[in-house]
Order: C-alpha cells, then sequence, then structure tokens
C-alpha cells in the first residue's frame, strides 16, 4: 500500500497503467488460445471416449496450456523487457535483431521451459477443480443453466487451490528465469548501444 500511494502522489495515476499495452501482447493471445484449445480438447476426449469425463478438464487443461506456451513464449519476452527494462519498442527491435544474430530464432524461446514448468500444471490443476466443484455446487442442474454466481465461486476456489499446489513449481520459474535474464541482460545492453550508435550515424 505504502508503494502504491507514493507512485501516485509522485507519477500519477496513469503510471500504474503504464504496462498495460505490454500485458495486454501477451494476456489477450494467451487467453484466447488456451481457452478455445481447451474447449476443443476437451470435447474431443469425452467424445472419443479417450479419457473418463472426471479426468478429462485436467488433461485437456494441461494440453491446450502446453500447447499455448510455445506460442505466447516470445510475446512473453517482449512483454518483460517492455515492463521491467523500459526497453523503447526501436530499442525492443534492435535487442530482437541481436539476439537473433548471436543466438538465431530459438534464443526468442529461451523462457519456453520455466514457463511451462508452472503454467502447464497450474493449468491441469485450475480446470480439474474448476469443473468438479461447478458440478458440486450445480448439483443436479442442467450444465448450461449454470449461474454467474456459480460460475464465480468454482473460479476462484479453483484458482487458489490451483495456486498453492503449484507455488514449488512457480518458484523453480522464477529462479530459471532470473538466471536467463542476467543472460538476456547483455543482450540488451548490446542492442542500446546498436540503437544509439545508428540514432548518432543518422540524426533525422
Amino acid at each position: 500500500m505504502d508503494a502504491f500511494v507514493k507512485i501516485v502522489r509522485h507519477e500519477g495515476t496513469r503510471t500504474l497503467w503504464s504496462g498495460l499495452p505490454a500485458t495486454l501482447v501477451t494476456t489477450v493471445p494467451a487467453t484466447a488460445i488456451s481457452f478455445t484449445a481447451y474447449d476443443q480438447l476437451k470435447a474431443f476426449l469425452c467424445g472419443r471416449a479417450l479419457t473418463s469425463d472426471f479426468y478429462a478438464p485436467m488433461v485437456a487443461g494441461a494440453l491446450a496450456r502446453l500447447g499455448t506456451v510455445p506460442v505466447i513464449s516470445p510475446l512473453e519476452l517482449v512483454r518483460t523487457k517492455l515492463q521491467a527494462q523500459h526497453v523503447s519498442y526501436r530499442e525492443l527491435g534492435a535487442y530482437v535483431r541481436t539476439s537473433v544474430a548471436q543466438g538465431s530464432w530459438r534464443s526468442l524461446w529461451l523462457g519456453w521451459g520455466p514457463t511451462a514448468l508452472q503454467d502447464v500444471p497450474f493449468s491441469a490443476l485450475y480446470w480439474f477443480n474448476y469443473e468438479l466443484v461447478k458440478s458440486w455446487l450445480s448439483g443436479r442442474r442442467p450444465k448450461d443453466q449454470t449461474s454467474v454466481g456459480i460460475s464465480f465461486v468454482a473460479g476462484g476456489i479453483s484458482g487458489t487451490v490451483a495456486a498453492i499446489l503449484t507455488l514449488p513449481f512457480d518458484v523453480v520459474k522464477t529462479q530459471r528465469q532470473v538466471a536467463l535474464g542476467a543472460m538476456e541482460a547483455v543482450n540488451v545492453t548490446c542492442a542500446r548501444r546498436l540503437h544509439l550508435e545508428a540514432a548518432a550515424e543518422d540524426p533525422g
């Protein structure tokens, strides 16, 4: 709360939303892909009887997130640079070119492993508990008549349980990202130097 008040007081209320564009870069595609994939996978698994209806949400949730992570991993890199290191869009372009030149296109997916390590178990547990709690709260009510309140409560409970159970994975992910961040900081420095040199050569 102290940090919240000081930010508003010294930098203005708008500063609290300064990272919104960068956040939307990852949140919107990730949510759209993950939820769509989950629905399709769950219907496929139940329709083909590849797994029981009880475990279908867990399997579908894990597979949906596993397929989403490689897509959003480069976008997550963009978001991190824009927010944490205050890299401008022009500097970000120079950073990407430098990273590709030094480590090929695979360097844009350096954070894939740590992200999947936490996201996949979280998604599996979240959807499993969500469907279970929603079914329990709904009782004999048809699935298409589930109220907003039941969905809200089920989402809150399942999110809490999934967050608690996957916290160790989140700690490991954070440690891995810190290690990767140390390496990437060198690339950011090189990118900024190239950007400054280019700006000096072309004042216009």
